[in-house]
This record gives C-alpha cells, structure tokens and sequence, in this order.
C-alpha cells in the first residue's frame, strides 16, 4: 500500500490538470501559432508559465486503482501487477487462470 499523503497528492494533480485543462489548451494553440505576432505569442507563453506546476497532464503518474502503487502499472486493467496476481489468483479477474504444470 502507498503513503496516504503521495496518493492524496496524484489525486490534487489530477483536480488541477482538469480543472486548467481548457485554459492551458487554449494558451498553447496562442503561443504555438505563428500567425500572431511574436509578442501576443509571448504573452501566452508567459501566462502558461503563471499557471500552477502541478496543472500539466505530464506530471501526473499512474497508479493502482487499488494500491496507489506508481511502479509496475497496467494501463488496460488500471491495477498493478501485484494486485493483477492476487486478483488473477482468487479468479475474480474474468478470463485469467493462474497457470500450474
């Protein structure tokens, strides 16, 4: 299980990268468009800047739906590959059989 603390802290992240989702897109068309004038780009590249660190969708890191676990991550499943065992193990996971020879 993760620290309570690290996993409260992806879901801040998470809050933030929504919530200046549309505000941070709009700011990057502007800086990225090299029909504006150099200094109208700038002054969207300031702002970007202005916005808080934790708003960028980089800084986010997956992690177990279960867990918190950040390492050893299954995108399709959302669980780790420990809790993928465990799961797979007691049969709760549909279509997955622990292998024995």
């Amino acid at each position: 299980m993760a620290k309570k603390s690290m996993i409260e802290r992806e879901k801040k992240r998470q809050r933030l990268v929504a919530k200046y989702a549309a505000k941070r897109a709009e700011l990057k068309e502007l800086a990225n468009d090299e029909s504006k004038p150099f200094e109208e780009r700038f002054k969207a590249r300031l702002k970007l800047a202005e916005l808080p660190r934790n708003s960028s969708a980089t800084r986010l890191h997956n992690r177990c739906q279960l867990t918190g676990r950040p390492h050893a991550y299954y995108r399709k499943l959302k669980i780790s590959r420990i809790m993928l065992r465990d799961l797979g193990s007691k049969g709760q996971l549909p279509g997955m059989v622990k292998s024995s020879w």
